[in-house]
């Protein structure tokens, strides 16, 4: 990935947990929404997750409070830091790794029950960074494993072309915060995303700005790049139905993997 989507997280990582009202409860929220669906067909059993988008560990964290044997990989060295932190602040084990998921060379474990991106991570990629992080998750998983991943609903983003996300406001009185994105359309279908988290401290108010660059990552696109790859069973599942934030798109590893082979639609 590019240097301009690096320094983003790099800057970010210290204040991420500013973008939600609480963000421990959101990581206990999104944990017991998701862990049905990845204990689907072992419900009450302990999982081997890869997390490999895993930022300060919002997924990570969660999943692992709730008994699983959980690894959480990311590009930027300072949120994989501070997910660190996080994890020996909740008391909770995760073993994190600084990787690039088009890759996950540093990720040596082949037999992972789950190997998930969340938080609209790869829509960052282009098409040929896409299959080729398809197929390092894919490499990481059992016969039979899942693969998750949660993007932004693109198919209905690409058609109203939004300029702006409106702003959220947070906390009380003199430590109060302002949260809202900014949208430039560069192209028919990329965008350049300014991320403002204005806090308050008594009478000051200090601005953090943050850019990063995004695709319109399609539902239809991305099923055929899991399928390309080997992965069955492609379901989609969109806010309504899982109660998660974003769509959901969970696919079946059901072959022995193939090591470093990405395939791309034709």
């Amino acid at each position: 990935m590019g240097e301009r989507i690096l320094d983003f997280y790099e800057s970010l990582a210290d204040l991420y947990h500013l973008i939600f009202d609480d963000w421990d409860k959101v990581i206990e929220r999104q944990a017991s929404l998701l862990n049905p669906l990845l204990t689907a067909g072992a419900p009450g059993s302990s999982l081997k997750i890869l997390d490999c988008a895993c930022g300060i560990g919002t997924q990570a964290l969660g999943l692992a409070g709730l008994g699983h044997q959980v690894v959480g990989s990311d590009l930027s060295p300072a949120a994989i830091r501070r997910a660190r932190r996080e994890a020996e602040r909740l008391g909770r084990t995760v073993a994190f790794h600084v990787s690039d998921m088009t890759s996950l060379f540093e990720i040596e474990d082949r037999d992972f029950d789950v190997v998930a991106a969340f938080d609209n991570a790869l829509p960052h990629l282009s098409g040929e960074q896409l299959g080729q992080a398809v197929a390092a998750m894919k490499d990481r998983l059992r016969p039979g494993g899942l693969f998750v991943a949660s993007i932004r609903d693109y198919d209905r983003l690409l058609w109203e072309r939004p300029a702006m996300q409106p702003p959220a406001f947070y906390g009380e009185e003199g430590e109060r915060r302002i949260v809202h994105q900014v949208w430039d359309w560069t192209g028919n279908e990329r965008y350049t995303l300014h991320l403002y988290i204005t806090v308050q401290s008594g009478r000051e108010w200090v601005t953090h700005h943050f850019v990063s660059e995004y695709r319109c990552l399609l539902r239809q696109e991305l099923t055929d790049v899991l399928q390309a790859n080997g992965l069955k069973e492609v379901q989609w599942l969109m806010p309504a139905e899982s109660g998660f934030y974003q769509p959901l798109v969970l696919a079946r590893c059901e072959s022995l993997p193939n090591r470093n082979r990405p395939v791309y639609p034709v």
